[in-house]
């Protein structure tokens, strides 16, 4: 069998590459006053900050909301309602 090494560490250092393409617009933990667009498959609200997707539970179309941010993935993000 030859021998073949997947995963485990990184020779030291090597850091990992930064991520491409845009950022984020968005941070976890930042405010927002944002309105409900669309609903998604799950049933979450959809809600846009500079085009980039927020999902917003326990709203619907037209809700104008406060939302906190609570997870940021590379194409969307989680958002919760203020109060």
């Amino acid at each position: 069998m030859e021998d073949k090494k997947f995963g485990g560490r990184r020779p030291e250092g090597r850091a990992r590459k930064p991520m491409r393409g845009p950022q984020p617009p968005v941070k976890v933990g930042e405010r927002y006053k944002v309105k409900i667009e669309s609903i998604g498959k799950g049933g979450d609200g959809i809600a846009r900050i500079k085009g980039f997707v927020i999902f917003v539970p326990n709203t619907k179309v037209g809700d104008e909301v406060e939302i906190v941010i609570n997870s940021v993935k590379r194409k969307f993000a989680f958002g919760e309602i203020i109060g």
